[in-house]
């Protein structure tokens, strides 16, 4: 059984999932409308992992009998000044769900929550991967300097990711 606390936190990390998922989202569309599709499916694939990673936590509080609550999701921005700042962001973003993880297992193991705290250790792996890749993104748009062939090319290898659901390999 979850404690309180730990419930209302593993409901915090839900709606930071799905802001995340909602933000890659919003980041598809500011692509598509500059008509680099590549990495209009880059954010896209993100976008369905987040929503993935928040409905384990969602299944999650269900097994240990818990109650999900659902909150109302922050807008994200629409606009970005160019491929750069959007892999900023997205770096910068993945370093907060880190922090943010990072706290869930604190608690969990202040409170002697094993559980929690094993199913959480599947959310350190992944962000290890999340913040890699966001920085792999960052660090090849600024070397090309975010524009020109470059970044047409990047587009072109971006459009091949696919989206798989990690969650239901364990």
């Amino acid at each position: 059984m979850l404690s309180q606390k730990m419930e209302q936190e593993l409901n915090k990390q839900i709606n930071a999932e799905m802001y995340s998922a909602y933000l890659y989202l919003a980041m598809s569309a500011y692509f598509e409308d500059q008509n680099l599709p590549g990495f209009g499916n880059w954010m896209y694939v993100q976008a369905q992992e987040e929503m993935t990673h928040a409905m384990k936590i969602y299944r999650f509080i269900f097994s240990r009998g818990g109650k999900v609550e659902l909150k109302a999701i922050e807008e994200p921005p629409r606009e970005w000044d160019d491929a750069v700042k959007v892999a900023q962001e997205v770096y910068e973003h993945e370093q907060k769900v880190t922090a943010m993880i990072h706290n869930l297992v604190n608690l969990a193991r202040e409170e002697k929550d094993y559980g929690t705290d094993q199913m959480l250790q599947w959310f350190v792996s992944e962000q290890v991967e999340e913040e890699d890749n966001a920085d792999e993104l960052l660090q090849q748009l600024k070397l090309i300097g975010g524009k020109g062939q470059g970044l047409l090319m990047l587009d072109r290898e971006l459009a091949a990711r696919q989206f798989v659901d990690e969650t239901q390999q364990e």
